[in-house]
């Protein structure tokens, strides 16, 4: 049995003193009075005791949440490696917290790639899941030493040969079925099983060798029984590598789309038995996972302030200083819930939560000039002030990583503030 990840106090000890030495970019290290201080009362504290510094908007990254998502991996999917899918947030914080407790990762770009490095961590622990890359890139990446990437296509073939001839192959194929997923990858990369004898033969004549299948059931809300015949399909490409005569395969890359509750629960039972069904017999086999979402979203929590209020009947609208063009960005989408709380520092009882008091409808406007920048509608919260403040728990996922600089309002990721045990 592989070894468990335990958040004990010498770990968390441990993380400590690396970001302490390691100049990532944030604005403090906050450290928490007790284990049981949680995120929503670190907001607070930061607020109440940095009313004139604090730059708005903020996010905290709980470190004890990721180490936490890193047990429950670890249990659940004990033969999977995970390899981070560095696209859903790349920041360094994170990145940091993730390599010092053994992840891999899932780099898409040269930028995604020095990112990682720049940590000291080893191109061996990197993978280049992009299975249509920049020349340039391809470039870097055998500069570098990063050796293993994903395709799709005969002209990626030519690419690597002709750039990164020391590369290995894994053939990312298209499972038959993205059920239930809102974000469908298969639209856009994934061969069809009646094109792979020809992409592993075009990269066998070019010297390439190809040592395994990846493969992505889709993000949001995928039907986890997906894995069973996404499984089964990469076993199949494995029994034809070998009928035609190519080097044995070792990897099987079951991709993404899990997500931090339940859903693993349930995926990990579903790919645990499709691994033992199908592979049972594959000796010195490799898995490996590319989580995004389920080490990001929980993590981090956006803090905004109310910049501005108008009163119309029963109706409140306000003004904060994080939109839609920023960290909220994913709020556009119909399957996210949103987890509201709100701080009345700026009214007259102040550092008072609002959780019993009377609610009215509420539109809830970004920053930006344009009124797409719309964050909550008739969304229930009790009257707010300027500079009380809104606080979004799960805002890890897709969020910095997507926002833009419209109208010149930056989000919440240049100001991180990091939650730690002392």
């Amino acid at each position: 049995m592989p070894t468990t990840l335990v958040a004990e106090e010498s770990q968390i000890t441990n993380l400590n003193l690396m970001f302490g030495a390691s100049g990532v970019e944030c604005n403090e290290l906050v450290t928490t009075l007790s284990s049981e201080a949680t995120t929503f009362d670190i907001i607070q504290s930061i607020i109440k005791t940095k009313p004139t510094e604090i730059d708005s908007p903020f996010s905290v990254l709980d470190l004890r949440v990721v180490i936490d998502l890193m047990n429950k991996w670890t249990t659940n999917l004990p033969t999977v490696k995970p390899f981070y899918a560095v696209k859903c947030n790349p920041n360094i914080s994170l990145l940091s917290a993730l390599a010092s407790l053994g992840s891999n990762f899932d780099c898409a770009s040269l930028a995604e790639i020095k990112s990682v490095l720049s940590l000291g961590v080893s191109p061996e622990r990197i993978i280049f899941a992009n299975p249509c890359k920049m020349e340039s890139h391809i470039k870097y990446a055998a500069s570098v030493g990063v050796n293993v990437t994903t395709y799709d296509s005969v002209g990626e073939v030519e690419k690597i040969k002709r750039w990164h001839p020391n590369c290995e192959l894994i053939l990312r194929i298209k499972p038959e079925e993205e059920t239930g997923a809102q974000f469908r990858l298969g639209l856009k990369y994934g061969a069809f099983l009646n094109e792979v004898p020809k992409l592993l033969k075009a990269a066998n004549m070019a010297g390439l060798k190809v040592t395994g299948v990846a493969f992505h059931i889709g993000s949001m809300g995928a039907n986890a029984q997906a894995y069973s015949g996404a499984i089964l399909l990469a076993k199949t490409v494995f029994e034809t590598a070998s009928q035609l005569g190519m080097p044995k395969m070792k990897i099987l890359d079951i991709g993404g789309g899990f997500s931090s509750g339940s859903k693993l629960d349930e995926a990990s039972l579903i790919i645990n038995d499709a691994i033992k069904s199908y592979f049972e017999n594959e000796e010195n086999l490799v898995v490996i996972g590319e989580p995004g979402t389920y080490f990001a979203e929980t993590t981090f929590t956006l803090a905004t302030k109310v910049i501005g209020k108008r009163v119309r009947g029963e109706l409140k609208e306000y003004w904060i200083d994080d939109g839609i063009y920023g960290t909220l960005c994913m709020t556009l989408y119909d399957y996210f819930i949103v987890t509201c709380s709100t701080l009345k520092f700026g009214s007259k009882h102040e550092n008072v939560t609002c959780k019993d008091t009377k609610t009215y409808p509420s539109t809830v406007f970004g920053p930006t000039c344009d009124s797409t920048d719309t964050v909550l509608k008739e969304y229930p919260l009790p009257e707010l002030e300027m500079n009380d403040w809104l606080v979004f728990s799960n805002m890890g996922a897709y969020t910095t990583a997507c926002a833009t600089n419209f109208n010149g309002f930056s989000s919440s990721a240049k100001n991180i503030y990091i939650a730690y045990l002392s």
